[in-house]
């Protein structure tokens, strides 16, 4: 499970399963959300989703600010910046904005992603004018000094020491792996963070990071749930259309070249009791012909038991116990984010499968799908799990997964109405299309593979022997 889908999880678990209650969507229908897009003159984008699921609400704020787009010597910035968002706004002191969404029975959170870091809270309709104006009041007005930053540095500071660097495995993949995948900066250092950098910053810092990136012009507001639509949108317009106007963010470059070369590396992970393998393959522009192809590829590859990979690794090879992966696999989905984009695969083994052994047992699977048009039966099986996974996701309680997809494809394409259209994207893919994506995406130049060596089964060998 992905630290999304761990997210999604948590979510449900935290509201009244009454709240989370979904009719069952009947196998024909064709995907379709009801909703309203508009923009304030300042810039911010707003989607508004109605549904009669439950008397709840869900808030998301998107900001067009990543792992990716952060300050050089600055690491984990980014991350850090969420953080400063929870403690208080000039209007609502720290602790008003927590107290407003629990007393309601209702729960809040936020992330940092790629492309994009967010914020939510899932509570009873009746909140929602209240909660509007403390979103409205964060974004235009958070408190940033010295004693907030000192506080959340050290917040942050404990949550890479104890979450990243004292677990086994650490970093890998999910930092791993596009650090060695990747050439351009934005996509490869360790967005997690250095901590010397980030007890480095400084109030200055923090001030023109939001000033750089927390705008209108820069973010997207949903609000999905038991809504009336021209009295939420009064209501967004009273509380959001008075922060002031900036222009829209200029971007840097984040553009990968085409890899020509396989990658390779290794490390000796301490506290792994296994060793551990991963490979990533670059991946077709988000919204292409070849990446709705990729995605299909992903669920006839790795996704469920009867996967190609899966049956190999685990069934056949004995190999590992399960496998696991996809299109940002570990940050998010195939649909939320921006940008270079690995798909991935993962697993820890038993030393006596050796790193040539799994490679071998890997391309044979991989040069199937490349040498082979798939059948018709497998391509519309595929189809199938995607459909299901899409609709799993808008369904997920607290409405989260909806959000998220109305949130990124309005904040990345101006068009969160391109989540009706997903289902025809797939539709449209063929098996020569299938066999085109991948033979120029699963070429083993596009490749790079990451082995985790374990020092904590040779620690214990050792102390065993004395």
């Amino acid at each position: 499970m992905n630290k999304w889908r761990i997210a999604l999880a948590l979510a449900a678990a935290a509201v009244p399963a009454a709240a989370f209650a979904q009719p069952a969507r009947p196998a024909a229908d064709k995907l379709h959300v009801d909703m309203q897009y508009f923009t304030l003159p300042n810039g911010l984008k707003v989607v508004l989703a109605k549904d009669q699921i439950a008397p709840t609400v869900t808030i998301a704020t998107y900001y067009g600010i990543g792992f990716r787009v952060e300050p050089r010597d600055r690491t984990g910035f980014a991350h850090l910046f969420e953080h400063l968002m929870f403690q208080g706004s000039k209007h609502a002191p720290k602790g008003v904005f927590d107290q407003t969404v629990t007393n309601s029975g209702g729960i809040n959170n936020g992330s940092t992603r790629f492309d994009f870091t967010n914020y939510y809270e899932v509570l009873p309709s009746s909140a929602l004018e209240r909660m509007l104006w403390l979103e409205a009041d964060r974004m235009a007005n958070p408190v940033i000094d010295q004693t907030v930053l000192e506080n959340q540095q050290g917040v942050v500071g404990n949550e890479v020491k104890v979450n990243v660097l004292n677990q086994p495995y650490s970093t890998w993949p999910w930092i791993d792996l596009p650090m060695l995948a990747n050439t351009n900066w934005y996509n490869s250092h360790n967005f997690y963070g250095d901590l010397k950098e980030i007890e480095a910053a400084t109030v200055p810092d923090a001030k023109g990071f939001s000033e750089a990136f927390y705008r209108p012009s820069n973010a997207v507001l949903v609000i999905a749930g038991d809504i009336d639509y021209a009295a939420t949108r009064a209501m967004v317009e009273k509380y959001f259309g008075g922060i002031a106007k900036k222009p829209a963010v200029v971007q840097p470059d984040i553009s990968e070249p085409r890899q020509t070369a396989e990658k390779f590396r290794s490390r000796v992970d301490a506290l792994a009791p296994k060793p551990g393998y991963a490979a990533g393959y670059h991946v077709p522009d988000r919204g292409t012909p070849e990446w709705y192809a990729m995605g299909l590829i992903d669920q006839i590859l790795l996704q469920g038991d009867d996967s190609r990979l899966y049956r190999k690794i685990v069934q056949e090879e004995g190999i590992a116990g399960e496998i696991g992966g996809g299109i940002n696999a570990d940050l998010g989905d195939m649909f939320d984010y921006r940008g270079p984009m690995l798909w991935s695969f993962s697993f820890t083994h038993d030393p006596t499968h050796s790193r040539e052994q799994i490679t071998k047992a890997v391309d044979e699977v991989i040069e199937g799908i490349r040498s082979k048009p798939v059948t018709a039966a497998e391509l519309e099986r595929a189809r199938t799990k995607m459909r299901s996974s899409l609709y799993g996701t808008i369904d997920s309680g607290g409405r989260i997964g909806l959000i998220n997809l109305l949130a990124v494809h309005a904040l990345f394409d101006n068009d969160p109405q391109a989540i009706n259209r997903i289902e025809e994207g797939f539709a449209k893919v063929t098996p020569a299309l299938i066999q085109k994506t991948a033979q120029e995406y699963l070429r083993s130049t596009n490749r790079s593979i990451y082995v985790i060596e374990p020092g904590a089964a040779k620690a214990a060998g050792a102390q065993g022997g004395k």
